[in-house]
């Protein structure tokens, strides 16, 4: 078993950067998978596999980015002009 930090260094030097992750999210993690952290130590070999598919599961920044606004799109056309 290594600490929550040891855990994240590890984790981030073996994952790409879209699955690197922070204290924050490592908090989340724990707080909405706790039965798979009934002891208080971070195990690389059993809660890597937990923690990207979680990660995977989380909504992309850029989803965020292309919502509507109150019914409105966030991206408009150009006017059409007759030639």
């Amino acid at each position: 078993m290594i600490s929550k930090e040891e855990f994240l260094i590890e984790h981030n030097r073996l994952s790409p950067l879209s699955l690197q992750t922070t204290l924050i999210l490592l908090n989340r993690f724990k707080d909405e998978k706790r039965p798979l952290l009934k002891d208080n130590g971070w195990s690389i070999d059993k809660l890597r596999i937990p923690l990207i598919t979680w990660l995977l599961s989380l909504p992309l920044v850029e989803k965020e980015k292309t919502k509507t606004r109150k019914g409105k799109s966030v991206f408009t056309d150009y006017p059409h002009t007759k030639c």
